[in-house]
């Protein structure tokens, strides 16, 4: 998860008589970076507008023009690039340099001119994003004898950049990027009908949850499905994902971890698709993810099994072009096998790792709450408990002004409900 970084600053106070003269401040020029360093920033950030007005302008060679002419390997990939970026239809995109990374082995490597950078990528793609977005990516760049600096690498600061902030679907090789209202599907390039039948599952997906997300959903779903194991926040190398996970909502970040927030401000998701386990997704999947992408503005701090339970439940309705599901019976299942045998609600900690049991018991509890109170009601709930859910006594607080219970309340209520 992210770091929380926090400055504190302290200042002083100093007292004089007004029948006193004012000391007279010694005349100092503001001290700033020299100007060679000027110089240097100043041409960075040309470079970096030229990169996005190539894209905004489709001007494939004045994007690679910037590419040191040496690396013949990082211009094909800058090119690649490049042709993934325009299938994505931006209405904005521009670079700033966020941060200066001193690394001696990139001294080492490509010489004393050395300038290492991360920059934000503030985007907005039409259609998708309703407010500007921000991403991260690595820069090294180097002088030329000739004074033109040059990028020579793209990827040297990815171990320094946030997990989830960068690496996004435009990184991973050649794609192919559809579209439909509301919709938009990354595939690997050629991957042409897997793409149509995304787009025809999440189209179905992006339907329902707008009908019955009672928090009110006017986004998209964005669906990415890669062949790469790690993309933004989604990490499938590792077992468990791996085996058992279809897809996964990443956050997109309005301003980016550190910037203002802990955990960065969030402004949408995006679901990325287990690659091992494409041929499984469907509309009621796709469903639950976006339930996730619907609730993600609201804020972090939800317990996992409200997060879970809501999607779940919303994966669970009847649908249009949807088998119904036999929910009565699944809910008598639940309270047998699961619940008779739990002593609390699923605890955040725990959850994945006992995620056989704990999916289950989160969508009884959604059942009941949603059954009990009415979906305005939830959907108020969980939008205050996302944004103010930082302790336990904050979320028994938010349970007991919206449905009366606390969490451990909520739990002896389901382990009194006669079976229906």
């Amino acid at each position: 998860m992210l770091v929380m970084v926090a400055i504190v600053g302290a200042g002083a106070v100093f007292w004089r008589s007004y029948d006193e003269p004012a000391p007279q401040a010694e005349k100092t020029q503001p001290a700033g970076p020299p100007p060679d360093v000027q110089a240097r920033s100043a041409e960075i950030d040309r470079v970096l507008i030229r990169r996005s007005k190539a894209v905004m302008a489709r001007n494939a060679a004045q994007f690679v023009a910037d590419i040191d002419p040496a690396d013949a390997e990082l211009k094909t990939e800058q090119g690649t690039l490049y042709d993934n970026l325009v299938q994505f239809g931006f209405s904005r995109l521009s670079y700033h340099q966020k941060r200066e990374q001193f690394d001696q082995t990139l001294v080492e490597r490509h010489g004393p001119t050395t300038y290492a950078v991360q920059v934000v990528m503030v985007y907005q793609i039409k259609g998708i994003n309703r407010l500007p977005v921000r991403t991260l990516v690595g820069y090294v760049f180097v002088q030329r004898p000739d004074g033109k600096w040059v990028i020579t690498d793209d990827d040297d600061l990815d171990r320094s950049l946030p997990r989830g902030s960068h690496h996004e679907a435009w990184d991973v090789g050649p794609v192919l990027v559809e579209r439909a209202p509301r919709v938009l599907v990354v595939v690997e390039r050629g991957q042409s009908e897997l793409a149509s039948n995304l787009l025809t599952e999440a189209s179905s997906a992006v339907k329902v949850v707008t009908r019955r997300w009672p928090g009110g959903w006017i986004g998209a779903g964005v669906v990415i499905a890669v062949d790469d194991e790690i993309v933004r926040g989604a990490d499938y190398s590792v077992e468990r994902n791996a085996e058992d996970a279809l897809a996964m909502a990443t956050w997109v970040y309005r301003t980016l971890p550190g910037e203002v927030t802990t955990e960065g401000e969030r402004a949408d998701s995006y679901v990325v698709v287990n690659p091992r386990n494409r041929d499984r997704l469907d509309t009621r999947s796709l469903a639950h993810e976006f339930t996730h992408v619907a609730a993600a503005r609201y804020g972090a701090h939800a317990p996992r099994w409200l997060v879970e339970g809501v999607a779940t439940y919303v994966e669970y309705l009847p649908m249009e072009g949807e088998q119904d599901l036999a929910l009565p019976q699944y809910r008598a299942m639940v309270r047998t096998k699961y619940l008779s045998k739990a002593a609390a609600l699923p605890a955040d900690a725990t959850f994945f790792a006992r995620s056989g049991s704990s999916y289950p018991l989160s969508w009884l509890a959604a059942d009941y709450l949603f059954t009990k109170h009415g979906p305005t009601e939830v959907a108020t709930l969980y939008q205050e408990i996302a944004a103010l859910g930082f302790s336990q006594n904050a979320r028994d607080r938010i349970m007991l002004e919206h449905v009366g219970v606390t969490e451990a309340g909520l739990f002896r209520a389901l382990k009194t409900t006669p079976d229906t």
